[in-house]
This record gives C-alpha cells, sequence and structure tokens, in this order.
C-alpha cells in the first residue's frame, strides 16, 4: 500500500465507472471522499449516489463547489474530462495534484501491471491475454475494459492487464508497467488532445523514461511504431514484422501459415492460423502481441495455443450475430472511427456486402475509409448525423450506392430486402447522437437481429 488514507480529503472528478471505484476502495482505507460532477444527474445516477451517500461519500452533480475542491489533498480524475477543463486549470491554482484512477491503482499494488494502448484493438488483445494468462495466474482484465483496477486492490491477483486509453496514460505520472504494448497509431481524440501529436506524445509516455517498462511491444507493421521503438531504452519486442531477434510473426512453412516467436535467436512455432478463432490480418497482430507477453511471463507454447483456441471474441468487436434468410450479420459497433472500420471491412472480400455506418462524427479524414469501401462493400446504408458528411466523400471518391435511413432498426431491414451475404454494422462514429454508448447501438443491433425468425 502507498499512503495512509485516514482521514485524508480526496477528490474524485466524474460519477463515471472509474471514478466510483475509486471512491470505494479510498472510502473503505478511510479517506473522506467527495465526488464531484459536472454535468445535471441523470435518472441513471440515482443508485449509484445513494450507495455512496449510505457510506459517508459526499456527491455534487452539475458543477465543482468550493466547499468540494477545497483542502483537497488529491483529485482521481476520470479518464472522458480533457486536460484544458477549467476543473484542472482550477485545482492547478490550488496545488492539488491529478491523477487517473489506473495511477492509483498502481501506486497502491505491488502488483506488476501489463498495460496495452493503441487506437484500436486495445479491448480484444486485452480480453486475450487475460484469457491466455488464466492458465497459470490470476490477471483479471481491466482498465479501459471491464472493471477498473481499483475493483481488484484489496484481492489477491498476479498481474493487472490493463487497457490504457490515452486519455488514461495522460493523466499517469508515475505509472510504470512491467510490460507495456502499443499496438498501432492512427488519428482519433484529437479535439480531447488539441491535435495529432499531443496524441501521439500522449500514448507515447508510457514507453519513455521515467516511466519505460521492462519490455516493450510495438506493431513492427506501423511504421510510425517501427520508427518510435528504436529509441525506446526498454527490452523491445516487435509483432507482425519478422526480424533478427525478439519479434512474432507469421510466416509461410510447408504450405502452412503459422505464427512464430523469436528469442535469443530461437524461432518457436505457437499456432496455425487455421487453428485461431479470430479471423483477420488485425486480430492475427493482436494475437501475437498476446502470444509476446505470455511468453515474457513464461507461459509454456502448448498451453498459450490452447488458451488461443478457446478464445472468444469480445462483444461489439467484429462479433458473428447470426445468419438471416442467408445474411450473415455481424456487430462491429466499437469501430467508433474509420480506421477501426476499415480493419473490419478489409475483413471481407465478399462482393455483396451492406455496410451500416454513420453517428457522431470525429471529422477525421476520410479518404482511406471511402477506398476501401469501393473494395469492398457493394451498398452503405448511412445514419445519424455524420450521414452527409458521409455520402459527400463516398461520392467523391467514386462510391455512389448510398442509401439512408433515419434508425438503426430501418437500416437493418433494408438491407435485408437488398438480400447481400453479409451485413456488417461498423459506424466508424462514436454513438452519442442516438444512443449511450457503443455497447448499447451493439446491443440494439443485436437484439434486432436476433428478433427475426
Amino acid at each position: 500500500m502507498g499512503v495512509s488514507w485516514f482521514g485524508r480529503k480526496v477528490l474524485i472528478l466524474g460519477l463515471s465507472k472509474s471514478g466510483i471505484s475509486a471512491t470505494k476502495y479510498l472510502n473503505r482505507h478511510g479517506a473522506e471522499v467527495f465526488v464531484t460532477e459536472l454535468r445535471e444527474e441523470k435518472d441513471g445516477d440515482r443508485a449509484s449516489i445513494q450507495e455512496l451517500n449510505s457510506l459517508g461519500v459526499k456527491v455534487e452533480m452539475g458543477g465543482h463547489s468550493e466547499e468540494f475542491i477545497k483542502d483537497s489533498y488529491i483529485a482521481i480524475t476520470s479518464p472522458g474530462i480533457p486536460p484544458h477543463s477549467k476543473i484542472f486549470e482550477k485545482l492547478k491554482e490550488e496545488n492539488i495534484p491529478v491523477i487517473s484512477e489506473v495511477e492509483l491503482a498502481y501506486q497502491e499494488s505491488r502488483k506488476p501491471f501489463i498495460a496495452i494502448t493503441g487506437t484500436n484493438g486495445k479491448t480484444t488483445t486485452t480480453a486475450l491475454t487475460a484469457h491466455i494468462l488464466s492458465a497459470e495466474y490470476k490477471a483479471p482484465a481491466c482498465g479501459n475494459i471491464g472493471n477498473p483496477p481499483c475493483d481488484f486492490l484489496d484481492e489477491e491477483i498476479d498481474y493487472f492487464i490493463c487497457e490504457m486509453s490515452s486519455y488514461q496514460i495522460a493523466t499517469s505520472n508515475s505509472f510504470q508497467a512491467q510490460i507495456a504494448c502499443w499496438l498501432n497509431f492512427t488519428p482519433d481524440h484529437l479535439d480531447w488532445h488539441g491535435g495529432l501529436e499531443n496524441y501521439f506524445e500522449a500514448k507515447a509516455k508510457l514507453f519513455k523514461a521515467p516511466q519505460n517498462p521492462a519490455f516493450a511491444i510495438f506493431n513492427g507493421a506501423d511504421e510510425k511504431l517501427l520508427e518510435f521503438s528504436k529509441t525506446c531504452l526498454s527490452e523491445v519486442f516487435l509483432f507482425a514484422k519478422e526480424v533478427e531477434d525478439n519479434c512474432c510473426y507469421v510466416k509461410n512453412e510447408a504450405g502452412s501459415n503459422a505464427i512464430y516467436f523469436k528469442r535469443n535467436k530461437k524461432e518457436e512455432q505457437i499456432i496455425d492460423l487455421k487453428d485461431c478463432p479470430l479471423v483477420g490480418e488485425h486480430n492475427y497482430q493482436n494475437i501475437m502481441c498476446a502470444v509476446i507477453i505470455a511468453k515474457l511471463v513464461g507461459l509454456e507454447n502448448e498451453k498459450i495455443k490452447s488458451a488461443i483456441q478457446t478464445f472468444k471474441s469480445p462483444e461489439h468487436r467484429l462479433e458473428y450475430v447470426k445468419k438471416y434468410q442467408g445474411i450473415a450479420f455481424y456487430n462491429d459497433s466499437k469501430a467508433t472511427n474509420p480506421e477501426a472500420a476499415i480493419v473490419a471491412i478489409k475483413s471481407f472480400n465478399n462482393d455483396n456486402t451492406v455496410l451500416i455506418a454513420g453517428g457522431r462524427d470525429k471529422n477525421t479524414d476520410l479518404t482511406e475509409f471511402c477506398q476501401e469501401i469501393k473494395n469492398h462493400i457493394k451498398t452503405v446504408i448511412l445514419i445519424g448525423e455524420a450521414a452527409q458528411r458521409f455520402e459527400k466523400n463516398l461520392k467523391k471518391n467514386g462510391f455512389d450506392n448510398i442509401l439512408f435511413e433515419e434508425t438503426l432498426e430501418r437500416a437493418i431491414d433494408k438491407s435485408i430486402e437488398l438480400n447481400p451475404q453479409v451485413v456488417l454494422l461498423s459506424p466508424a462514429c462514436a454513438s452519442f447522437d442516438m444512443f449511450k454508448s457503443y455497447e448499447e447501438r451493439g446491443k440494439v443491433f443485436k437484439d434486432y437481429v436476433l428478433s427475426k425468425n
């Protein structure tokens, strides 16, 4: 354990999952906890507020009062609050340090963290890594996936397998992973960070001194990450690229494609691609990253292979839903940016695929997204606020087989009328114009498809 929290005043920024987790942990350990939330109270907040009040925690909604801020020992921030917010300026004026919930967990625990970041693929890789390591260890997936790490601080675990967003890294100043992985880098969250370079530097912080990990794992097929890896002071491993040593890659041996791992110039075959339940180049990269982690932790090859074979893809990530009237439906609601949607689109080389896209626009470049649609998609059905800009860019790039629908349900019905072989929900947008979250959007898609008989 780090400091003694008994009697210390702690400010929690945001009534979020991570904020509530940190609140409960600190409350159990004697802190006086104050939760402050800028937005107004919603119906769904009532149960959480009542539970926290019953523990003696004070909660305010609709603003940050001087009473809550004054004399705080430290502030724990939720990941969605940008660092240029007025509350951050106020805390700086008051000399109140601000850290993330992940950093709080790191400071309070003596167990090693395996940190996984990247624009896309974090959740699948984190879940897969936790699944593989569970063969021998108690290693829960946490962070930006599932439970916050503070949920596990009072449990006996071996590793934290922590999905980390750029938000969490940006507000973690002493956090140091034992193993840190960077899966890929494409533009995202630019408004939050204030530009592309700031977004890159937020993630790069995880790999730079004094926070650099013992082992750093990078995507060797990503040119920007490959160049950055050469500056890293950790022991570096690459995946998706065969180099002289310290790497994991796919190669064809005797007519069969398999994943291989190499360390100390020794090459070992781990698993044949045909035995992998996850498909597509992006998923093979996720598997290779998880393989490196498992090998560094010390798992035997057979246990790694067996765990990969029994893994099921996380919900809302290129998730097969069902086949109806000969049409295969896939839920990729987690694709909240064009780059993530491109990964899903490229997984289908089918001439008759309908893509349902649109939502709240992130205003990122759509050129490559439109080009891949031309290569792989027959019809696009657009929904949500981004529909007009998406249509304009698709037509500009030579694709005009475009339809519009007002709701996701109507888009599904229209796609069935077209009688394609595949219907793919991969929105390339945030969900907040029509849904509370990408999870709700994916659930609506799945429930409506599953209701078809």
